[in-house]
């Protein structure tokens, strides 16, 4: 759970602070849990809200909302076959993404979300997501193709 905080808010004390208020939450609100899903599933979505929130209050960078930004499906291909990327290379790159990039890109590939759940949790449009996913792909590659790690 620590992990899956630390992914949205890119910062350690605030991760321990994210998982601190998500366990006191859970347990204020344990008669909540309907059993409809696995308990661990319900305590992650209560840690992905409060790290969401938390990202929020610091104001991140989105897209306009009154802007068509609608992306078609694209095909996936694996851009980075054959590049020698060592895991912790890749995570350190994924650190240096603006806030909104990382939690859309960290949702989406790291924590499982569709964008249609994505655009519900974050409140923006599932175009915007699918957008802000594809914009995070594009900076994260050109962060570990030019070597500023």
């Amino acid at each position: 759970m620590y992990n899956v905080g630390f992914r949205i808010v890119n910062d350690a004390d605030e991760a321990k602070d994210v998982l601190q208020d998500s366990f006191v939450s859970a347990f204020k609100n344990l008669q909540s849990y309907r059993g409809d899903s696995a308990f661990g599933a319900w305590l992650k979505r209560i840690v992905v809200n409060k790290a969401i929130n938390l990202v929020r209050r610091r104001k991140f960078e989105r897209l306009p909302e009154n802007q068509d930004f609608d992306v078609g499906e694209e095909t996936v291909v694996d851009e980075l076959e054959g590049y020698p990327f060592e895991v912790e290379k890749v995570r350190r790159a994924i650190e240096q993404l603006p806030d909104g990039y990382r939690v859309v890109l960290s949702l989406y590939l790291l924590e499982g979300y569709d964008h249609s759940e994505i655009g519900e949790i974050l409140g923006i449009a599932e175009s915007t997501s699918k957008s802000q996913f594809n914009r995070s792909k594009k900076k994260l590659k050109e962060i570990l193709e030019g070597g500023t790690i």
